[in-house]
C-alpha cells in the first residue's frame, strides 16, 4: 500500500461503523508482533512507550529526531496505517507532522496540553496543513488533557471547556477529538451528542468504559497508550518474581521473537 492508500484507510477505519481498536506498539518488535494479530487493523504508537525504551521520561523530553525515526522504524514494519502520538508536536507541529509523513506515518495523535485554546487551535490548523501539502488525508486525532489536568475544576466547567475545544479542533480539519482519562458513560454520552458519532477517541485504562459501551455510544476509536507496555513489563517483572523464588517460565510462553 502507498502512504495515500495508508492514509484513506485510516480515515475510512474511524469513519466505519465498527470501533476502530488499536494496541499501543513501542518498537519495531511489538509492532510486528501485534500488527500479525488477526482483527489488527491499523497500528498505534505510545509517546509515553517510546520514550520510556529510550531511557528518557514521557512530556517531550525525547528528541524530535529520536521520535521520528522510531516511527519510521515502526512504520515500516507493516503494511497496516500506523498513527504516531506526537504528544503536542514538539514545538512545531506542521513540521513534526510532515516529517512524520515522510517515513511513512498517516495519521497522529497531537496534544494541547492546556495551552490557550488560540494557540491549540494554531497547532491542529498547521498539523492540518502539512497533510494537505503532503497531498494525504491525515488522520489528525486532537487530544485535549482537560480531563487529566483537572484539578479541583469543577467538572461541569472541565466536561464544558473540552467539549469547546473539541468544536474548535474539528472544525481546525481535526479528524477526531482525542479525550484521554477515566471518563464515565454519561460523560462521553454527552461528549459524542455534541460532537457527533464517530468523532471521539478515548484511551482504555483500568475502569474505564467497556468496549461493548464504546461502540453503543458511537465512539470511533478505543487505544491503550502506554497501558500495552505496562502489560508487557507486568509479564516481565512476574518472571523475574518467580524465577526468583525458584519457578520459571510460564506454561503458556509463546516464542514470538
Amino acid at each position: 500500500m502507498s502512504t495515500l492508500d495508508k492514509a484513506q484507510e485510516l480515515q475510512r477505519l474511524h469513519a466505519a461503523p465498527e470501533l476502530l481498536l488499536v494496541v499501543n506498539v513501542w518498537d519495531a518488535i511489538t509492532a510486528r508482533i501485534v500488527a500479525d494479530i488477526p482483527g489488527t487493523k491499523a497500528l498505534a504508537t505510545a509517546s509515553h512507550g517510546i520514550a520510556a525504551s529510550r531511557g528518557y521520561p514521557d512530556g517531550e523530553v525525547i528528541p524530535r529526531d529520536e521520535m521520528i525515526a522510531e516511527v519510521g522504524l515502526i512504520a515500516r514494519q507493516t503494511e497496516l496505517p500506523v498513527t504516531a502520538d506526537l504528544e503536542g508536536g514538539y514545538g512545531d507541529a506542521g513540521g513534526t507532522v510532515s516529517r512524520a509523513i515522510d517515513v511513512g506515518i498517516v495519521g497522529a495523535n497531537l496534544e494541547d496540553q492546556m495551552k490557550p485554546l488560540d494557540a491549540s487551535v494554531r497547532a491542529v490548523e498547521a498539523a492540518v496543513k502539512a497533510g494537505e501539502q503532503a497531498g494525504i488525508p491525515f488522520a489528525l486525532n486532537a487530544r485535549t488533557d482537560a480531563f487529566l489536568k483537572a484539578g479541583d475544576r469543577d467538572p461541569e466547567e472541565v466536561i464544558t471547556d473540552a467539549i469547546a475545544r473539541g468544536k474548535a479542533y474539528l472544525e481546525a480539519g481535526a479528524t477526531s477529538f482525542f479525550v484521554p482519562g477515566k471518563l464515565d458513560e454519561a460523560q462521553l454520552t454527552r461528549i459524542v451528542g455534541e460532537l457527533g458519532e464517530r468523532k471521539v477517541n478515548i484511551i482504555g485504562i483500568p475502569g474505564s468504559i467497556s468496549l461493548e459501551a464504546a461502540q453503543r455510544i458511537g465512539l470511533a476509536r478505543v487505544s491503550y497508550g502506554p497501558w500495552s507496555q505496562n502489560t508487557a513489563l507486568t509479564a516481565l517483572a512476574k518472571l523475574a518474581e518467580d524465577v526468583y523464588s525458584g519457578g520459571g517460565l510460564p506454561a503458556d510462553t509463546r516464542k514470538l521473537n
